[in-house]
């Protein structure tokens, strides 16, 4: 879950120009992520864990300006696949027991890397 995730950004510097890349990527070392060149080609990445990469994300949609448009869309749409690693692991608890009631302690421990305390908890609360 807390694994750091990659996302592409193909032709970044053509789409949104060389001096906002440089402004970007200051934005994204703020957050602990990096934006980064993929070798020696005209490819970007964007790398870190999925809540900095969103709160990355916000801080570029808060300056409301035009030229980050591209960025943040294809950030966004990447994180869409990593939605399990946004939110809380409580949240998470609570939504998969709402979604299967009869789900063990060991199924939930298992998809969710939880501890048994937690699992219990979560169950504890779906039954209440």
């Amino acid at each position: 879950m807390n694994k750091p995730i990659d996302i592409a950004l193909p032709s970044l510097v053509q789409r949104i120009g060389g001096d906002n890349v440089k402004q970007a990527k200051a934005m994204a070392q703020q957050y602990d992520c990096q934006l980064k060149r993929v070798r020696r080609s005209r490819n970007w990445l964007m790398h870190g864990d999925a809540k900095m990469i969103q709160s990355c994300v916000l801080r570029l949609k808060a300056d409301k300006s035009e030229t980050f448009k591209y960025l943040i869309h294809k950030i966004e749409a990447s994180l869409l696949t990593h939605a399990d690693k946004l939110e809380p692991l409580a949240v998470k608890l609570q939504r998969l027991m709402a979604q299967n009631p009869s789900m063990t302690l060991t199924e939930l421990i298992q998809l969710t890397h939880c501890t048994e305390a937690e699992a219990r908890v979560a169950r504890f609360n779906a039954e209440v």
